[in-house]
């Protein structure tokens, strides 16, 4: 494949400069930008905070602190202005203001961040007059390493390097932006409810439904004929890190309970996090047993508790359930344990259960794989921390031509991480558990060492698999909350944030971390040469690890295998990620459920589960949370993936959305059918309003149907009439003319011209006919006939010759009625004499006298 070639006609971006250009302060360096545009820019826009405060992309109490200016963004060549806010840091494009994805990152998502000053090789004897590159790196704990360039000679890196110090690192929890946010629109409910109403499903109690009278009055112990909730623990005396109710086998007493927790690390004695319907079987946790180094300590109570998981078998009343202890470490670390009072069980002690060990490591070696796996992407990704590409940086792709799959087909490409390996072992332990119950039926009692890491993956994954109510959203919520949050997964170790107690055991280093055994980009060249810590000196002190993500990373992987089983999709993964790891919101911070009442969050924070869900509800169509695959009656089991298909991958909408963004979509493959679907929805739409068209013109056409017949029937009744009042007027006129008289017939419209010309389209439209009709006064008129019409009328001439009123001239004196009178009296005169002329007169009628 040939390199890309630089873009022609403008100045080209940094990635296209040689290393030699880059080195020797040529036209390609960062730092010959034109710094006095962006100073101009700079002067228009304002220096002050106050030209930022009404920026519609800042958040609801979100203020800025520092701003930096003609700040440019290595990874992609970008000039802007940076911005340090309460909450995150803001990377604006220069002139327009578009915030910049990559370059925008939540302060509590900063993982590490430090300052360099990289010396320009040259070898002419004016090298010191060069300025040093001045650049601040910022790792991310969500796969990104973004590096800022600032001008040289100003104060801008140290006044956003002293800012983060500040903001990065607050030292009590009250200090994060979600409590100066507030809960505002996105209220948390007690979570005590939502764990009380999980615990009444899984027990078959649904229709109750929980509420703070009920506990605050100890109401909520419900019990089934196995298992039964306890409140033993309401006061978190039991044990710290446990909820405040649990569930326990119906048939021990709270006396047996206290009893048993001191044989616990932690007191995190072996409870229900699952029971399956019907048949009995449980999926238990707890933390490591005190057996100490011999292996030889027993308790009496936890062999009796652990036994009570074994219930009789539904068809079999006399047989009991099988057990299976799973132990989530390695063999070597468990027996380490044993020289601090750890251990594992001894199999001859909880009657013959299988021990079965998953060899999973610990929470050091998960931060250590995370951070290589990072790097690689970063020195391999499109948009690397040191502004080249991997083609110009190792001279050829080495991503297969950018072919994502293969890429992440294989595991030897990634170096050695050893991320992939580890979401393996955990995968492969959960299927292990869900395929014991489901299968077999059996009880399994699933513990690490201290129960809130490892056992937590664990058990959380298998009932993803077991219980189909889990893999919708509301599921989703009531798994994370009951087994993470309530079962005390210290997620303020773990994510690095502040705890109850003060800023925590995070520390933030302030050098970036090495490479491992990748090739170093310059920028961790130069930082590497000052001295700098590694990463794994600088973690050893702290607890923080990403076991959360992992976790839902598994899940990712589960989504891959069974596309339709799950209401949600990777993009929701994605988001709620990015929403627990910014602190936005209250739910995931503190390490236990009796931090977080203490620190009241629900009251006091936002809760993330509504916003997620006041972003499904405003989406006028399938939101890009909901997987649009989702067949909830053909995966409505337990999902048991075989061993061949544990075979995980890069999941690309998290770990390549910022090393490589195309390669990201181009693998998300349910954008591609969500953009279909869209495409669809539309064209249904259409059809629909198609389909109401031609329905209304159908409708039109059967009304002007109808109104075309009674229009013809109105015709020929208005001929008949017509033909009718012919005839009389034929009459009429016959009548009249026997008097000597003609008849003439006017019309006076009431309009004027328009009427006028439409009279003569009279007969070919009757119902216009009708219409001037109805404006139209008719005038009759007689007048005499002339002579020549007259003397063709017998009757005419005998009436003019007896006329009294006719003068010499022969003009009638009374033109108008005298006729037609005259007329009417020789009419009756002419009859009389034709009767009289039809009588018989006999001779005898004249006698002589």
């Amino acid at each position: 494949m040939t390199p890309p070639r630089p873009p022609s006609g403008r100045q080209r971006p940094l990635r296209y400069y040689s290393d030699s250009e880059r080195t020797e302060g040529g036209s390609g360096s960062w730092d010959t930008l034109e710094w006095n545009k962006l100073d101009s820019q700079q002067t228009a826009s304002g220096s002050s905070s106050t030209s930022f405060a009404n920026l519609s992309c800042l958040l609801e109490s979100e203020r800025v602190i520092v701003e930096g200016y003609g700040v440019v963004l290595i990874n992609t060549d970008e000039a802007g202005t940076l911005l340090v806010t309460n909450f995150r840091i803001l990377f604006l494009s220069e002139g327009t203001r578009k915030v910049i994805p990559l370059g925008t990152i939540p302060l509590a998502t900063i993982e590490k961040f430090n300052k360099t000053a990289l010396k320009v090789q040259s070898n002419n004897r004016q090298s010191d007059k060069n300025p040093p590159r001045r650049l601040l790196q910022v790792t991310g704990k969500d796969m990104r390493i973004i590096v800022y360039g600032f001008r040289p000679k100003t104060k801008q890196r140290r006044s956003v390097f002293d800012a983060l110090l500040r903001c990065t690192k607050p030292e009590r929890v009250w200090d994060l932006y979600t409590f100066a946010c507030g809960p505002s629109k996105f209220g948390n409910a007690n979570p005590k409810e939502r764990l009380l109403n999980e615990y009444f499903r899984l027990l078959g109690k649904s229709s109750v439904r929980a509420s703070m009278d009920m506990i605050e009055d100890g109401s909520f112990t419900l019990e089934n004929e196995l298992w039964r909730i306890s409140d033993l623990n309401s006061n978190y005396n039991l044990c710290q890190t446990y909820p405040f109710a649990f569930m326990v086998p119906k048939s021990i007493s709270d006396e047996e309970l206290l009893q048993a927790c001191s044989f616990r690390a932690k007191c995190r004695l072996p409870v229900i996090t699952w029971c399956q319907p019907g048949s009995g079987a449980v999926i238990a946790r707890s933390s490591q047993p005190l057996v100490g180094l011999m292996m030889n300590m027993r308790s009496n109570f936890d062999e009796k508790l652990v036994a009570a998981f074994c219930t009789q078998l539904g068809a079999n009343k006399g047989e009991r359930r099988k057990l299976y202890i799973a132990d989530a470490r390695p063999r070597k670390n468990a027996l380490a344990n044993g020289a601090m009072g750890g251990g594992s069980e001894s199999s001859s002690n909880y009657f013959q259960s299988p021990i079965v060990f998953f060899g999973i490591d610990n929470i050091h070696a998960m931060r250590e794989s995370y951070s290589r796996l990072r790097d690689y992407l970063d020195m391999h990704g499109a948009t690397s921390s040191d502004g080249r590409s991997s083609f110009l940086r190792h001279t050829g792709w080495t991503w297969g031509g950018g072919n994502l799959s293969s890429m992440s087909a294989s595991v030897s490409l990634l170096g050695d991480s050893g991320w992939l390996i580890h979401i393996q072992n955990v995968l492969a332990g959960a299927a292990w558990i869900a395929a014991r119950v489901a299968v077999e039926s059996a009880s399994v009692l699933v513990h690490c060492s201290d129960g809130w890491d490892r056992t937590t993956q664990l058990v959380s994954l298998a009932c993803l698999m077991l219980d189909p109510y889990y893999r919708t959203f509301a599921g989703f919520q009531a798994l994370v909350e009951k087994d993470w949050l309530a079962f005390g997964h210290p997620f303020s170790d773990r994510v690095g944030m502040p705890n109850i107690s003060g800023s925590g055991n995070f520390d933030l280093p302030r050098q970036s971390s090495s490479a491992g055994s990748y090739p170093s980009s310059p920028v961790r060249q130069s930082t590497q040469s000052g001295g700098s810590q590694s990463s794994s000196s600088s973690h050893a002190q702290n607890n923080y690890s990403p076991i959360f993500m992992q976790w839902v990373d598994s899940v990712s992987q589960l989504m891959r295998m069974y596309p339709c089983a799950f209401e949600f999709s990777p993009t929701f993964l994605v988001d709620f990620m990015d929403c627990l790891l910014s602190c936005r919101f209250g739910n995931f911070l503190c390490n236990s459920e009796k931090e977080r009442q203490q620190c009241a969050i629900a009251e006091a924070c936002g809760c993330i589960w509504a916003y997620l869900t006041d972003l499904r509800s405003l989406a006028t169509t399938s939101h890009v949370h909901c997987n649009p695959f989702y067949d909830p009656l053909k995966y409505d089991g337990p999902l048991l993936p075989p061993a061949a298909s544990l075979s995980p991958t890069l999941w690309p909408q998290f770990h390549l959305r910022w090393a490589c963004p195309e390669e990201a979509k181009a693998a998300d493959i349910e954008v591609q059918c969500r953009a279909m679907r869209a495409k669809y929805s539309k064209m249904q739409k259409d059809k629909e309003a198609t389909e109401r068209r031609v329905d209304e013109i159908s409708f039109a056409m059967e009304s002007l149907s109808a109104e075309l017949l009674r229009e013809r029937r109105m015709s020929w009744s208005a001929r008949e009439s017509a033909k009718r009042a012919t005839k009389e007027y034929r009459a009429l006129t016959r009548a009249v003319q026997s008097l000597g008289c003609k008849v003439n017939f006017t019309t006076s419209d009431v309009e004027d011209a328009p009427l006028e010309n439409n009279n003569n389209n009279n007969n070919s439209n009757p119902r216009r006919r009708d219409r001037q009709g109805n404006n139209s006064d008719v005038s009759v008129s007689i007048s005499l006939m002339s002579e020549e019409n007259r003397s063709e009328n017998q009757v005419g001439r005998v009436c003019e010759a007896l006329c009294p009123l006719r003068t010499r001239e022969g003009v009638c004196r009374w033109p108008e009625a005298g006729c037609a009178h005259l007329g009417s009296q020789f009419v009756g005169l002419k009859t009389n004499f034709d009767a009289f002329d039809r009588l018989s007169i006999h001779e005898s009628y004249f006698k002589s006298e």
